[in-house]
Order: C-alpha cells, then structure tokens, then sequence
C-alpha cells in the first residue's frame, strides 16, 4: 500500500485521528505536572516526597505495561486501550481531589495503571494497521500530537499553578479521556481469534513488589533511614531476591507477563537498554528543571512551563523525520547520532548550570529532545518490525516497559541525590543555594546516564527498514 494512503483523509484516516487522540492523554500528561510540583508542594507539602508523584506512576505504568501487552496479543487492542482510558480518568478525577501529599501519591498509581495501556495500545495498533515504510510517515502525525502537547503541557501547568488552581491539571483529562474513547469506539474495529490464556498473576505480584521495594530504598535511603541501616538494607535485599524469583518464574510460566525471551536478542536488548537510558533523562529533565528554574531563578511556574516545553518540542519536530534517517542509513545509525546529540544537550546544561541564563537552559533542553526523538522512535520501530503480529504486543510493552522503568528508577535516584545534598547542606532546609547544588548534581547524572546509553547504542545490530 502506497505511501499516499497514509493521512487523514485516507481509509485508516479516522484511525489515525483517534490514536493522536488517544496518545494526547499521556502526551500532555509527560509535561503538565512538572511545571506545578513547586506550587502543589506548597499546598500539601512534602518536597522530600514529590519525586513519588513521579515515581509510583511510572512504577505502575510500567508494571501494568507487560500484562495489557500480553492480553492484547490474546483479546486484541481495542478493550485494553478502553481499559486503560478509563483508568486513567478515574485516577485524574481522583488526583484533582486529592486532600494531602500521599493521597495524591496513591492516585497517581492509578493514572499510572490506566498509561500503562493507553500508550503501548495506540502505538501497537499503528504497528498493526501500517507498513514498516508507512509508520515513517504516520510518525510525522503521532509526533505532531507531542509537539502540540510540549507547548499546551507545560503551559496550562503553569497557568493552572499560577492563576487558578493545580487541581485543574488533573481535571482537565476528564473531556481528553471521553473524546478519545468515544473516538476509538466510533473507528476502530478488529477481527481476533479468542483463545485462551492465563494471566501470569504470580509474575506481575513479584516484578511489582520487587521493583518498589527497590525505588522505595532507593528514594527513602537517607531520609526515612539510613543507608546503611536495617530498613535499607532489607528492602534492597528483599527487591534483590525477589527479582530473581521474578525471573525464575518466567520460566517456568505458560504466559509470563514479561517473556524473558523479549530480552534475549541482541536487537531487542539493546532497544530495551536504550529506552531505559531515554526514560531516565526524560524525567531527570521534567522533574527538575522547572524545579530547579523555579526555585534557582525565582522564574514563574508559567515561563518555566516554556522552557521546558523546549524539550518536547525538539523530541516531535525530529522525531517527525526520523523516518526519513532510518530509511536511508538505518535504525542504528539513527540512532547513535540521536544519543549523541543528547550528550551533546546534557552537558551544555552542566556547563551553564547556576548561571541565570534561562534561554541556555532552555536551549540545551531544546538539543536533548532532538536528539530523543532520533533515538526512541526508530529504536522501538526497529523492534516492532523484527517481530510477527502475535509478538508484536509483547515486544511494544517490553520496550515501553524498559522506558518506564528507566524514569521510575532515574527519579528515585535522582531524588535521592537532590534529597542527600539538600540534607548535607549549610542551612539543612531547602533554599535556592541548595537547589541549585542539588540540581547541577542532577543535570550530571543526566550526563552520565546519556553517556551510557551511547554505550548501548553501538551494541545494537544493524538493521534495515526494508
């Protein structure tokens, strides 16, 4: 099929309106809380406990990821994705009523469950509905979707934080998740063989204890306990062995929720690596740049929003042609030029951290989303399309999954640092010299982690979009 029968004025047109819709829910969702976490941590309190608000839903989005991936390759797409948007609305109705700091903690667990199927779903299905050659067109419309969202995000955070109420940035999904879900229901129709399946119930409960015990030790170390204490030490221990328990598990499961052999090709490992370096210093930018904006340079929730709306305007605009690379040099090459030109962003933001320069800040964002959008699409397509459709799920979810591990896992770590050093400071408080030294510490684990994921780029395997 032609090329030219991708848009919307096209038979899949309508399909293709409803999963930007769709994807729009979690797209402005990635942006619109960064901006106002100053402002509801002024309202709750509990600085040393905003990182959970990001933490425990990507946890819960990427623990959720695997199970809807599998049932998707089993029930199809379309009740997963149904699914997962009605979650989300009740976890956003719920977060916009939230009465204190742990409350709203808990019911972004929800949103995060509901995530965990709106992304993977929309993106399998344009996996499902298109040619390899094809989704590098249909990227040009799903990117738009992130740049419309990079812009409207982190603008009505801040104007909802600094005019009305932070409340509302939790609201304002109620009308997204019912046009998007009346959308899909009005367009998207499959045809699935049913067959039986069973649920890996005992995989998901021991990834899921595993991995927050691990980010609760890891986010917790040095403020509830110490490092070196009992507490600690137990929760890493437990999460350690409780991994390994995971894995055991998978072997032995007829379904496991997260099929060990999704990692075990070097092409999908190495994918899965590189969506773990990109969720790290997505979130690592997110979380603390408005803070560090905000708190450094007394700069207003508003125009903080703005600049970092520089990062996810540079992701779209180059995802948007990133098909056009992987086409002509291939996934890999791809690739590798867009982690470099991430690392490339990430130091220029160490360089300049401290100086109050808010358009370098805001430049050297713009250039780390360049360089993701180069990287986390054709690496997820070049894994999408070395499986068939009855895998095609599975690998979507487990890419994705490694995406949402890196950000839960990076800002805990991240939290954590920022944590230690505010703790070690002078005046034992938050303040903007100990903001600021906690956030340049934070931009160089940002560096570090892009470095890595240089690393991981280069053992990927060439592969070409034919």
């Amino acid at each position: 099929m032609s090329t030219t029968e991708v848009g919307f004025r096209s038979a899949r047109g309508p399909i293709l309106i409803a999963l930007m819709l769709t994807t729009g829910l979690v797209a402005i969702d990635a942006t619109i809380l960064a901006t106002a976490v100053p402002t509801i941590v002024g309202d709750l309190g509990g600085f040393a406990q905003f990182p959970w608000l990001f933490s425990i839903y990507l946890l819960a989005q990427a623990v959720s990821v695997p199970v809807y991936a599998k049932l998707s390759d089993t029930l199809g797409r379309k009740p997963i994705v149904m699914i997962g948007i009605g979650l989300f609305l009740l976890g956003s109705v719920l977060c916009g009523l939230a009465w204190s700091m742990p409350a709203l903690i808990a019911f972004r667990a929800i949103q995060g469950l509901g995530a965990g199927a709106v992304q993977p779903m929309a993106i399998t299905i344009a996996g499902d509905i298109y040619t390899v050659v094809e989704r590098a067109k249909v990227q040009g419309y799903l990117a738009s979707v992130w740049a419309i969202s990079s812009v409207v995000g982190p603008s009505l955070g801040g104007i909802f934080s600094q005019f009305l109420s932070w409340r509302w940035i939790f609201f304002v999904n109620i009308p997204l998740c019912l046009i998007a879900a009346w959308m899909l229901q009005r367009t998207f129709h499959e045809t699935v063989t049913v067959r039986r399946h069973r649920v890996d119930y005992l995989g998901a409960i021991l990834l899921t204890s595993a991995l927050t015990l691990l980010i609760l030790a890891v986010l917790e170390g040095g403020q509830a306990w110490a490092w070196d204490s009992v507490p600690s030490i137990a929760a890493f221990s437990t999460g350690a062995v409780l991994l390994v328990l995971f894995g055991f598990a998978e072997r032995r499961a007829a379904e496991p929720v997260l099929p060990l052999w999704a990692f075990s090709r070097r092409l999908l490992l190495s994918t899965a690596l590189i969506s773990v370096g990109v969720g790290a210093i997505l979130i690592g930018l997110t979380s603390f740049v408005p803070t560090y904006l905000e708190g450094v340079l007394g700069t207003p929730p508003l125009v903080a929003g703005l600049a970092l709306a520089a990062l996810t305007v540079g992701w779209p605009i180059s995802a948007a042609l990133s098909g056009r690379f992987y086409l002509r040099i291939g996934f890999r090459n791809t690739a590798l030029i867009g982690v470099t030109i991430v690392l490339i962003g990430a130091l220029i933001l160490v360089g300049t951290a401290g100086t109050p320069l808010l358009g370098v800040t805001a430049l050297s964002c713009f250039v780390v989303g360049l360089g993701l959008g180069l990287v986390a699409t054709p690496t997820l397509i070049a894994a999408q399309s070395s499986v068939e459709w009855d895998e095609r799920g599975v690998v979507t979810g487990a890419n994705l999954f490694s995406r949402s591990i890196g950000s839960a896992v990076g800002v805990a770590i991240f939290g954590a640092v920022a944590n230690a050093i505010i703790g070690a400071s002078a005046s034992g408080v938050r303040d903007a010299a100990s903001v600021q030294a906690a956030s340049a510490a934070v931009f160089v684990a940002v560096a570090i982690t892009a470095a890595l994921t240089v690393v991981a780029a280069v053992s990927m395997p060439r592969r070409t979009a034919g």
